[in-house]
Formats: C-alpha cells, structure tokens, sequence
C-alpha cells in the first residue's frame, strides 16, 4: 500500500470479497527526500496508509526496503544514464523490489496472494498452463507494461483488484468508504524523482558530474556545448540551447566521446529495433516469428509489427509504419490484443 487511493481500495475491495488482508507499506528512503508532487511531505504517504488500515481493521506493516531500492532502483537508473541510455526503473522496482518484497512476506505470514493496486488484469490456468497477463479494462490507466518482467510464481499468486474497474470507479468508492486518500492527486512522474527533473537528482544524489561536451550533426559538426550526455534523451527538443532554422532534436547519444547527436524530426523514425533481456509471459519459449502490437515506451500507442526472436532472449522488430523516437533502455512490450505476450529492452 503506497498511500495513494488505487491500493487503499485495492485493500478494500479484497477485505469486502472476503480475504483476510494485510497492509504492507514499503519503505523506499532513509532522511528526508523534500516534498512529493503534491507538495506534501514524504512521511505522509506512511500517515495515509496507517490511517487507511486502521479504518478497514486490517494489520498495517512497514517494510525497510531502502538499501535494496537503492542498489537495484537508483543506482541502476544513474548507470544507465551514463551509459547514454533512458531507463524505466518503474519495471525495475515492480521486479526486484514490489513484489520481491510481497512475496518473501507472504512466505512468511502464510498468505496465499499478493495484490496491489495496478491496473491490470491476471488469468489463472484451470489447470496446468501459464499464468497470462492481460491489459486492464480503463485501457487509460493500464499498466500492464510495468509488469511484464514479473516471473510466473507472482504472476500465480497476484491479484490485481483494480483491473476491471475504471478510474472514476475507483475514486468515487474511495468517497462512499470514505477513505482518507479518496482526494489524494495522482503523480505520473518517477516516485523519487519528484520535481520530474532527473538530471539535478542525479547530480544532487552525486551519482552524475557535469562534464562539458559538444552537440553535433550526424555529419561531425559542432553546433554547441552541453554539461554530459547523461542529461538528454532520444527525441528532446527543449534543453539543447541551440539557434537553427528548424527544430532540432537529439537523435543519437554517444556517451565514449560525450557527445549529442542532433537532427531534425523526420531523421527520428526508425522502423527497426533490438530487444534484449526479453521476458516471456504467454509462453514458455518465443515462436520464432509472430505478429504483435509493440509498444516502445508507456505513453506509445502502441504499433503492428513482426518480430522474430533468434534466441529466448532477444527479439528483433520491424514495425509496419517508422516509429519515432525509439529509445535504447527503454521497455519493448509486445501484445496480442489485450494479451502479453512479454518484453524486454530496447537495445
């Protein structure tokens, strides 16, 4: 339960259907963060679960998992910056850390599930077969691309209470329990990234230093300077201080020699793209080539493609229309309608 009204009536919901609940609240940071995207205290989010166990009668825990998310959240994140990559330690932090975390509890208290507040939809096999993963019914609020690193053994125990509402339902059943997080806002930036300015977290949490080096064109020449390759992303337009005729946007990080690659808008769609470290959930091993709906980034679409998979691990893709913006670090999700199939990647 993180404080916010999506696992509050998560927990409800369940308590109503009958389970014996427990609330677990993670833990995140030792020492003070600053303020959250609503401008409120961090340690408020642990008042807010507290005081939404208390109503419901449930058992409230805390769980002290800073060192983990540190080493296996934050500092991956900063690596991949550095390495002139754009992360998405929210598929990260549900792996290694969310449901790492429940599960290990629910080993220890004997539960049968683990359930949060996610909007997406888990189907359980009547029989042997594979636990499948399957967007949410708000397709607004799906989440589903968050989850798709998740093992079969979370997928078998997950209950996600929220799937087949949307949102406005969850908020309005908030309001009739009369939750104490019914108006909390929603935040769509990174949970320790507040301000949704990653490069002077970066640089505040000493994980990045500026270091001066040039823009250039794809042909070598230089059109300015910049304070580290580490500060930009595939696809920016804002940040890059640079008279020119048309805009101009980052198509190409090169963190060896520090620098940023820039050209205009058309020279940003690719119709190729190199998935690694990919995770199957629909099966076992990858058909050698299917059709898919591929989404490169959460915000995507989501768009037709073939892909073919020479190992268990990899997946090539080749999009129907050029795609803009693919972005190495960035997750590759691939669908079959609501279905997920897996992802991995970008490379």
């Amino acid at each position: 339960m993180s404080g916010g009204v999506d696992s509050s009536v998560a927990a409800a919901l369940l308590l109503g259907q009958g389970f014996d609940v427990v609330g677990v609240h993670l833990v995140l940071s030792h020492g003070v963060r600053g303020t959250d995207a609503r401008g409120n205290q961090t340690e408020r989010s642990v008042a807010d679960v507290q005081a939404v166990c208390r109503q419901l009668g449930i058992r409230f825990i805390a769980l002290d998992r800073a060192r983990q998310f540190q080493c296996n959240v934050i500092e991956p994140f900063a690596s991949e910056y550095r390495a002139g990559r754009t992360p998405n330690p929210c598929v990260l932090c549900n792996q290694r850390i969310k449901f790492a975390a429940l599960l290990d509890t629910a080993s220890e208290l004997g539960a049968e599930h683990i359930a949060t507040g996610h909007y997406a939809r888990v189907e359980h096999p009547t029989s042997e077969g594979r636990h499948l993963l399957k967007r949410a019914s708000d397709t607004q609020q799906d989440q589903s691309y968050f989850l798709f690193s998740l093992s079969q053994e979370a997928l078998r125990r997950a209950v996600f209470p929220l799937g087949a509402f949307q949102k406005d339902n969850v908020r309005a059943l908030a309001r009739d329990l009369k939750l104490p997080t019914a108006e909390r806002e929603e935040s769509q930036e990174i949970c320790f990234v507040p301000d949704n300015d990653y490069g002077g977290f970066l640089v505040r949490a000493g994980l990045v230093q500026k270091h001066r080096g040039e823009i250039v064109t794809t042909d070598g020449r230089v059109l300015g300077y910049h304070d580290g390759v580490e500060f930009f992303t595939v696809g920016q337009r804002r940040g890059l201080r640079i008279a020119a005729a048309r805009p101009l946007y980052v198509l190409e990080l090169d963190p060896a020699r520090n620098r940023v690659i820039v050209g205009y808008a058309e020279e940003l769609e690719r119709r190729n793209l190199t998935a690694t470290h990919c995770n199957w959930v629909a099966f076992e091993s990858p058909p050698q080539m299917f059709d898919a709906t591929v989404k490169i980034r959460y915000q995507h679409p989501g768009a037709n493609a073939i892909v073919k998979c020479p190992s268990s691990q990899e997946a090539s893709v080749c999009f129907h229309e050029p795609q803009r913006a693919v972005t190495p670090g960035q997750a590759c999700v691939f669908y079959q309608g609501d279905l997920l199939l897996g992802g991995g990647w970008i490379a």
